[in-house]
């Protein structure tokens, strides 16, 4: 069975820590503390104190003075895990928590989860080509040395990078080392330890290399696993469940995330406020209890990302810049069903077809297959057609052989129907209302991924009325374009305003209007 010795760093809250530490010894695991130099001595002392006469925990002889971005965490890291892989020799598997993480799962399921894979929980991308950061410095953080902490000496930090690039210093990596980044919270096995502590004695440059390099704790340990392990014995991921803000800062958990956290497909959770005392206590409870299922639905990001976007500008939808790469020409006309349900969309479309007088194809920009003609690698995916949308209404209209085209669009694509509108061609809209009741609204909220099979009714029914706003606020956003040709079919219209509606939209008579929409189901 897999018995794991955990690298604890802490720098605060030495109540919180003593009892972290208890905890994780007491189900037959291992702890290494290591408490920051940089707080106060006597919560050191407490911590020592408290854990003096546990066997399954040790405090590293050497501590470190630790500042976010710099080597010195890597170096209290590595005095920690020498430490646990010399210390406790039963230990199979070794994983990285800070003092605000706390487990998400029970000890009996996460010895379970590591008995299952022999293999590495480690993110680890390549650093260059991953996209992995998002802002800031990123090929300099390597290639330049940083001596000062950006955060506290930002002016020197700065100053000494900019005279590194006068003087042409640049330094390569170190030779026959591809570096690769990720998240700093990780769980290896003993042999990858090994391997990493053996690498590291027969490679003293790479300690030289990483310690001047700029937040090393993302790409020291990131890029050593991926030189000794072979591809497919690791997993490019943490089993930390965390989340970050669009300022880079870690997203904090609080009382009411119990019932979210534990749905997520990982051992712990970074980063439980000091204050959720109720939310530690049931996670205390939980990582020593046994025999409990736990129901994975792993909506955790796309929930976050959905209700902290929806405060943006414009709701969610931020103005966007869409290339500008021609007008299609005053004689054509883009005809746009703007419908939420978009079986109902693809109907009438289909219909338009078969009627044979204006080519129509369906949510091209949503779905690959969307009744298109063979247009080469244009076509291929929907980014492609994203960004070179002009040109592939070029080619639809000559493969057509038509200056008409019926295209269907969703609500929320509000950007890509104001660049259209913006266009030199003739924009006309039908605009379908839908009947957004509770069946629909869930079955939309799984389909974009908000929810899942096993997400609990009472989370369900409170993003309800959410989803609900958003779908009624896009389509305001469309009505309130103020398109000179728009039109609207709806079940609170009669028969003759939709015959009258799909007609004016098409250029065709009322009685070929009724037609179309004969039995047309718009709910």
């Amino acid at each position: 069975m897999a018995r794991i010795a955990f690298i604890l760093l802490a720098h605060k809250d030495p109540a919180g820590v003593i009892a972290q530490a208890r905890r994780l010894s007491q189900t037959g695991d291992y702890v290494v503390v290591h408490f920051d130099r940089r707080s106060p001595e006597a919560d050191y002392r407490a911590i020592r104190e408290a854990l003096k006469d546990e066997p399954g925990i040790a405090f590293p002889r050497r501590r470190h003075r630790c500042g976010w971005g710099e080597w010195s965490l890597v170096a209290a890291s590595l005095e920690a895990l020498r430490l646990a892989e010399h210390r406790f020799p039963l230990a199979t598997h070794f994983y990285m928590l800070s003092g605000d993480c706390m487990p998400i799962k029970s000890a009996q399921y996460t010895h379970d989860f590591l008995d299952r894979v022999d293999c590495d929980y480690i993110e680890a991308v390549d650093f260059f080509d991953g996209g992995w950061i998002k802002t800031g410095i990123r090929k300099e953080r390597l290639i330049y040395r940083h001596w000062f902490n950006e955060r506290r000496h930002k002016r020197l930090f700065y100053a000494a990078m900019a005279l590194q690039q006068r003087l042409g210093l640049e330094r390569p990596v170190p030779r026959g080392i591809q570096v690769m980044i990720g998240s700093q919270w990780w769980c290896l096995r003993r042999q990858t330890v090994e391997g990493v502590l053996a690498l590291l004695k027969a490679r003293p440059d790479l300690v030289r290399f990483f310690r001047t390099t700029w937040i090393p704790d993302e790409t020291f340990f990131q890029t050593l696993v991926a030189h000794v392990v072979p591809r497919d014995q690791r997993r490019s991921q943490s089993p930390t469940f965390l989340m970050f803000t669009d300022y880079g800062m870690p997203a904090t958990f609080y009382n009411d995330h119990y019932d979210l956290l534990t749905r997520q497909g990982y051992l712990f959770a970074r980063k439980i406020s000091a204050e959720a005392i109720e939310l530690r206590d049931r996670l205390g409870a939980l990582w020593r209890t046994e025999g409990q299922d736990f129901a994975i639905s792993n909506e955790g990001r796309r929930l976050f990302a959905f209700l902290t976007g929806r405060g943006r500008v414009g709701r969610r939808f931020a103005p966007r810049f869409w290339e500008t790469d021609g007008s299609l020409g005053r004689s054509h006309v883009i005809h746009l069903i703007v419908a939420k349900r978009w079986h109902v969309a693809k109907e009438l479309a289909r219909r338009i077809r078969d009627a044979g007088t204006i080519p129509a194809v369906d949510y091209m920009f949503n779905e690959l297959q969307a009744n298109l003609p063979d247009l080469g690698g244009i076509a291929s995916t929907l980014s492609k057609r994203q960004h070179h949308r002009r040109a592939l209404l070029r080619l639809l209209f000559e493969d057509f052989g038509s200056r008409r085209l019926v295209l269907c669009i969703d609500p929320s694509a509000v950007s890509l129907i104001s660049d259209f509108a913006g266009d030199r061609a003739e924009t006309r809209i039908l605009f379908i209302e839908s009947d957004l009741d509770d069946d629909y609204m869930r079955g939309h909220m799984q389909r974009i991924g908000l929810i899942g099979s096993l997400t609990p009714p009472d989370l369900v029914d409170r993003l309800l009325p959410i989803v609900r706003d958003d779908l009624i606020h896009e389509a305001e956003q469309v009505r309130d374009m103020g398109f000179e040709r728009f039109q609207v079919l709806s079940n609170d219209q009669g028969a003759d305003e939709n015959a009258a509606a799909i007609a004016g939209f098409l250029d065709i008579d009322r009685a070929g209007g009724a037609a179309l929409i004969a039995h047309l189901d718009l709910r």
